[in-house]
């Protein structure tokens, strides 16, 4: 597509073949910032629609390859060419490993993450098993030591999982049976992941998992650190309304307990200091100084 020619069509049947295919018009103005020849409309549209309508795309522009192959004599496409048009209709959910990389000042975090992105942009997911063994094990431990679990060297990676999942559940993160269930089974998977990185990756000289199998481990593994991500989230915002309330009760608080300050209307204008006002605040001070005396007296001394 170098001269910005795409196989043999003319603006007018490459804009039939485009929204034959996908439903898109390839001639619309969001389709022109690369350019506007075909070749540079064709690329802007691989970079903003979603991967299975790509996948799609490039399936059929395979299959018009084949038709003008048979009468040019052209060279059959590459082998790796077909099985990224076919990742990319699967639109198999592989996570942006970078994106969860956790708030710690080990920096092994995201050289790892790094190499295992490359692995699965190369459509190489076979090779990156390793790493993203080594990764796990490193978000786990982490996530432990936050939860304030006790951790080892020696403890397994499905092993760290049992006793998170555990903490989760007793903190109340956990809602129903049927998500404690999966959580649970996912320490099972993980201990065969074990087996893999040592005997199907280039953890040691093994010979590695096929392609498709590795796939489905990515999307497995990474799918489950999406939602473990959720549940962190969901955490830390319950700790942030929990201390959000306690600022806004602090506050009332205070201003009870100094002896209900003089409240300003606004500019210019006088103190509410009536005496009805006065009762009114005087009042609810002493509701509190009773329900807070109350309720730090002994059992035995408390009186209602």
């Amino acid at each position: 597509m170098g001269s910005g020619y795409v196989l043999n069509f003319s603006n007018r049947t490459f804009a039939e073949f485009i929204y034959g295919n996908t439903g898109a018009n390839v001639y619309d103005a969001k389709y022109s910032d690369g350019g506007d020849s075909k070749a540079n409309r064709l690329r802007t549209f691989w970079d903003v629609e979603p991967n299975h309508v790509v996948g799609k795309l490039l399936d059929d522009i395979s299959q018009a390859w084949d038709e003008v192959r048979g009468c040019s004599g052209e060279s059959e496409l590459p082998e790796e060419y077909l099985r990224i048009v076919q990742r990319l209709k699967r639109s198999m959910p592989i996570l942006d490993l970078p994106s969860i990389i956790p708030d710690s000042e080990d920096k092994s975090f995201e050289v790892l993450a790094r190499s295992v992105r490359e692995s699965i942009e190369k459509n190489e997911p076979e090779a990156g098993l390793d790493r993203l063994h080594t990764y796990l094990v490193k978000y786990f431990r982490f996530l432990c030591r936050k939860h304030d679990i006790e951790i080892n060297r020696e403890k397994p990676l499905h092993s760290l999982v049992g006793e998170y999942i555990k903490k989760l559940k007793s903190k109340g993160l956990i809602e129903s049976e049927m998500t404690e269930r999966i959580l649970k089974s996912s320490i099972s998977t993980l201990e065969a992941f074990n087996r893999v990185r040592n005997e199907h990756s280039f953890a040691h000289d093994n010979e590695v998992l096929n392609y498709n199998e590795s796939l489905l481990i990515f999307s497995h593994v990474t799918s489950s650190m999406r939602f473990t991500e959720t549940l962190e989230n969901r955490g830390c915002l319950a700790i942030c309304k929990r201390l959000l309330l306690m600022v806004k009760f602090y506050r009332l608080w205070s201003i009870f307990t100094r002896g209900y300050p003089r409240i300003q209307r606004g500019k210019g204008s006088s103190p509410l200091s009536t005496s009805g006002n006065k009762c009114v605040l005087k009042l609810i001070n002493n509701r509190l100084h009773h329900r807070f005396s109350f309720a730090t007296e002994s059992p035995q001394s408390s009186t209602l």
